[in-house]
């Protein structure tokens, strides 16, 4: 058992070059984005979903809370996971049940199954961060180290920057319909509102 961790992280560890480093790259970075993204869409949009809930604002913020808390939980543990199953696997099982879980916050038309959605989207969407960082790190070759640490800011910076654009202009077109908002950028960015 331990003999196909270290063999799994030395494939991890792999660099990679040409279109192969450039695909890598930008889809490492979008998880990254997209968690980011997504808390900065929940902020600005607590008005929009208390509405659509048909609860009070101070309601509404459990939505952040949520998925705050769920996420703080999941970070430490990210290491232990990373070396237990490879970074590589966890990261893209959480990727992909970020996309999958942030489809039923979508989904939702009662507070506590968007909260209860939300939870589990911290729980995954926990780990994707950092382990985007790593990954990152991994899949640059070392004199191009520097890119992918840009590359990971960058995702990092324009996150929020994107998000209360996306959901005002989400809010905007949906009439009012709060559900509508966190189907708008799970992966891949889907414009559905």
């Amino acid at each position: 058992m331990t003999t196909a961790i270290p063999h799994a992280a030395a494939q991890d560890a792999r660099p990679l070059t040409g279109g192969k480093l450039l695909i890598a790259a930008l889809l490492i970075g979008l998880g990254n984005f997209l968690v980011v993204l997504d808390t900065t869409i929940a902020n600005v949009s607590v008005p929009t979903i208390a509405g659509s809930l048909g609860v009070s604002s101070t309601q509404g913020t459990w939505v952040i809370t949520s998925y705050a808390v769920a996420e703080a939980i999941t970070v430490p543990l990210t290491g232990w996971l990373a070396r237990r199953f490879g970074a590589q696997r966890v990261f893209l099982t959480c990727y992909l049940r970020f996309a999958v879980v942030s489809m039923l916050c979508g989904l939702s038309h009662s507070l506590g199954m968007l909260l209860g959605a939300r939870v589990l989207l911290g729980l995954v969407g926990g780990p994707i961060m950092p382990l985007s960082q790593m990954l990152l790190m991994r899949v640059f070759p070392k004199e191009r180290a520097t890119q992918g640490t840009v590359l990971w800011a960058m995702t990092t910076l324009v996150g929020p920057v994107a998000g209360p654009s996306s959901a005002v202009s989400s809010a905007t077109r949906s009439a009012g319909s709060g559900s509508s908002l966190s189907r708008c950028r799970w992966p891949p960015r889907v414009d559905c509102c």
